[in-house]
């Protein structure tokens, strides 16, 4: 069980806040979604706790940002965008932050070589990569103790970039 205070993620959310637990038959996790523009309080019943995951580790929120470099993209491809952005979504929402992080990488591959190519991205494309982007960052923002901003720039240093993508 999770305690007041305490940072999980939720599979629709992202990463929340434990703001209140109320005991007795239906005991219910009262949640607050962290990073959002116009967060709105989740009542999650703890019965449902095994839908939930823990926070990263700072070291294993480390490890992810080191091993950046390395990570290869996904080749997953479907008949068309609206397929393909259910499964990525499917898998951020069941998946790891290494997951997520993992999208970041394919979807920026994605767009970067149509772009190189003077072809428009789909919309789909970026949809995908600004949630994975936010979902990552905010949980390694958590972990780490620093902004989801300075996430981004540990990520360009560990690439070598200066500016930003």
């Amino acid at each position: 069980m999770y305690a007041i205070g305490e940072y999980l993620v939720h599979p629709g959310q992202g990463v929340c806040r434990v703001e209140d637990v109320t005991e007795g038959a239906q005991a219910v996790y009262q949640l607050l979604p962290v990073g959002k523009r116009h967060p709105v309080h989740i009542s999650f019943p703890v019965a449902n706790e095994a839908r939930l995951r823990p926070v990263l580790t700072r070291d294993e929120a480390q490890r992810i940002i080191d091993e950046y470099p390395t990570i290869q993209v996904e080749e997953f491809s479907a008949r068309n965008n609206s397929l393909e952005e259910e499964h990525y979504k499917n898998e951020m929402r069941q998946g790891s932050c290494r997951d997520s992080v993992r999208i970041v990488k394919t979807f920026r591959a994605r767009i970067a070589d149509l772009s190189s190519r003077n072809k428009k991205p789909p919309v789909a494309y970026e949809r995908i990569l600004k949630e994975a982007r936010e979902r990552s960052c905010s949980e390694l923002a958590i972990a780490l103790g620093i902004t989801p901003e300075d996430v981004v720039v540990l990520f360009q240093e560990r690439m070598g970039e200066t500016s930003e993508n």
